[in-house]
């Protein structure tokens, strides 16, 4: 089975029975989304909310409202994804250090920002592994739709 990275600031597609994997998620948030039909699976790892916000705008797939959009483009027209099977699985968003939560709160802005950009997008999340203190990474299999979170000193657990 081909193992796909998808590195900070990325987004792949992979058709089954590839994995898609993102280590290190802390503040940042992967986003899986799933065509059951075909077997297609997107994966997006977003380091910051919006893009409007950012002083460097380069990297689409840096920002939530961007990113999402991208790879809803990505599936659906190099892979033939219909918009109405999609479905979304999201993990991550902590808030690494207590200090910085009180100043800036980047995590939670960022599960508000892709909740917010599926929902006006139309695609339903079906479940989630948001916030808390610890860092995470993803598998998410395009031949079953399962998303494994692996936590930092934490049970894996299969979404």
């Amino acid at each position: 089975m081909e193992k796909i990275i998808v590195g900070i600031a990325d987004g792949k597609v992979a058709e089954s029975p590839a994995v898609l994997i993102s280590y290190a998620l802390g503040s940042c948030v992967g986003i899986c989304l799933y065509d059951h039909q075909l077997k297609v699976a997107g994966m997006l790892h977003i380091l910051l909310p919006y893009q409007r916000t950012a002083v460097n705008q380069n990297n689409v797939y840096q920002f939530a409202d961007t990113g999402i959009k991208r790879l809803l483009q990505e599936l659906m027209a190099g892979y033939g994804a219909k918009r109405e099977r999609l479905v979304a699985k999201i993990a991550g968003g902590a808030e690494m250090f207590q200090q910085a939560q009180a100043e800036t709160g980047i995590g939670e802005k960022n599960i508000k920002a892709v909740k917010a950009v599926l929902k006006s997008e139309g695609i339903p999340i079906v479940a989630e592994d948001i916030g808390m203190s610890h860092g995470r990474t993803i598998l998410f299999s395009a031949q079953t739709g399962k998303l494994e979170v692996r936590g930092i000193n934490r049970k894996t657990k299969l979404l």
